[in-house]
C-alpha cells in the first residue's frame, strides 16, 4: 500500500513540474509576442505620425489657415467697429465722465488698481480733459 502512496506522490510531482513548465513555457512566449506587438505597434505609430506631419499636415494648414486668417481679421475688424461705443459707456459706467468719447481711454484694471489712460493713470477730475482725442473717425 505504501508503494501505490509513493507512486501516487511522485506521479503528482511530476504533473505539478510539467504544469509548472508549462506556465513558464507559455510565459516565456507571452513576453516575446507582446514585446514583438510593441516594437511592430511603436513602428506603426511612428509611420503614421511621419506621413501625417510630411502628407496630410500641409492640406490641412492650406485648408484652416484662410479660414485662421480670416477669423482673426474679423475679429480685429469688430473691435475697431465697436471701440466707438465701448468708449462712449464705459467711462461713464466707472466715473470717469471726461473720458467719454475719447480715444486714449483705457479703463482696466490691474491688481485691483484702474488705469484710465496713458495721460492721465487716475483719470482727469474736471470737466473737460486737456488730452481729450474722439473716437469716432472724422
Amino acid at each position: 500500500m505504501e508503494s501505490w502512496s509513493q507512486e501516487f506522490s511522485e506521479m503528482m510531482q511530476i504533473l505539478v513540474e510539467g504544469v509548472e513548465q508549462l506556465v513558464t513555457d507559455v510565459t516565456q512566449q507571452m513576453d516575446k509576442a507582446i514585446d514583438s506587438f510593441i516594437d511592430t505597434s511603436e513602428e506603426i505609430a511612428q509611420q503614421v505620425q511621419n506621413t501625417f506631419e510630411l502628407e496630410i499636415e500641409p492640406y490641412l494648414n492650406e485648408f484652416f489657415d484662410p479660414i485662421l486668417e480670416a477669423y482673426l481679421g474679423f475679429e480685429i475688424v469688430v473691435e475697431e467697429t465697436t471701440q466707438p461705443f465701448t468708449r462712449t459707456v464705459e467711462p461713464m459706467l466707472n466715473d470717469h465722465a471726461a473720458c467719454v468719447g475719447c480715444r486714449n481711454y483705457h479703463g482696466q484694471a490691474y491688481n485691483g488698481v484702474m488705469l484710465v489712460c496713458g495721460m492721465h493713470p487716475s483719470g482727469w477730475e474736471e470737466e473737460k480733459c486737456p488730452d481729450w482725442q474722439s473716437t469716432w473717425k472724422e
